[in-house]
């Protein structure tokens, strides 16, 4: 962090890092390993969101495998050159953040398909073109990486922890990293509940379903803004002015710790997803539901 930073305050700083990320690497871990059991080995089909979540909580686990560099690094005790340790973690942390992102976005742009648009849904929703689209998103974000590095930029505070050698062109990279996503993931959120909020019950199960389901998607989308949009809102500022102060790098080191809480926070959502899952299953193989059944699956997209 900046120098003009009180030492006091680094120290207290310092000690803070080391212990929320323990806390978050301990908790994540156990949470998107037991996510991915049950992902993997607990529900009997694979859907379209399976296919995602699988996905998401794999990036997840990767980021968080990470963080024990980022707290060797912290420590003083490692190199400040460019190591090939250095460059790997920071790869692998970035990619999974941004990947995150992505796939959370894809998410939302699969429900809101199923949705409001059932009749194309049929077309353009399957398990094998959900993993198409996960293919396509790790190239991208992969690839949006190795442009980076072709340009010879890094992003600095991660492995060095001196924002000085952020480079503008890297910031740019992270901002539309999230802006893009965020320009897609709110309207298809919003209009998806809209939806659900117009959508005619067949019963009172089906009237909770659309409820909870309702209630999920606004959660999502909450994780989603209070988890990344700080730090984006903190890079915008930063590279929009050009300053470098202790205020503003102390807000970049807090607001991406943020950030990385996402990691755990998904987690949590997985657990709906299957008990969602479940309902939705039992709902579809009710008597006089089967002309509901697009709407039942509906449980599924959401979670």
């Amino acid at each position: 962090m900046n120098g003009s930073c009180p030492d006091d305050w680094l120290r207290g700083a310092e000690s803070a890092q080391y212990a929320y990320l323990g806390l978050l690497l301990a908790l994540g871990l156990l949470l998107n390993a037991l996510a991915l059991w049950v992902l993997c080995c607990r529900l009997r089909r694979w859907t379209e969101t399976r296919v995602y979540m699988v996905n998401l909580a794999s990036a997840d686990l990767c980021l968080l495998c990470t963080l024990p560099f980022m707290v060797y690094s912290l420590t003083g005790r490692a190199s400040t050159g460019d190591t090939m340790l250095c460059q790997v973690s920071q790869s692998v942390y970035l990619v999974n953040r941004y990947m995150s992102i992505s796939l959370i976005t894809a998410i939302a742009v699969d429900r809101y398909v199923a949705v409001r648009h059932p009749l194309y849904a049929r077309r353009l929703r399957s398990p094998r073109q959900a993993g198409a689209v996960c293919a396509a998103l790790w190239v991208l974000v992969a690839g949006s990486l190795g442009l980076r590095w072709a340009l010879k930029d890094r992003e600095g505070g991660f492995c060095f922890g001196n924002p000085s050698r952020q480079h503008p062109k890297t910031v740019v990279f992270s901002l539309l990293g999230f802006y893009l996503p965020l320009a897609v993931l709110l309207p298809c959120s919003l209009q998806v509940v809209a939806a659900l909020g117009r959508r005619p019950a067949s019963g009172a199960g089906q009237a909770e379903a659309s409820r909870r389901a309702a209630r999920m998607v606004w959660a999502n989308l909450a994780v989603f803004v209070v988890c990344f949009l700080p730090l984006h809102v903190v890079l915008t500022w930063r590279l929009a002015t050009g300053l470098s102060s202790c205020a503003i790098d102390s807000a970049l080191l807090i607001t991406s710790k943020v950030s990385d809480a996402n990691c755990c926070l998904d987690a949590v959502c997985y657990y709906y997803m299957a008990k969602e899952f479940q309902e939705a299953s039992a709902l579809a193989s009710g008597p006089g539901v089967k002309a509901q059944r697009s709407q039942g699956s509906l449980c599924v997209t959401v979670a």
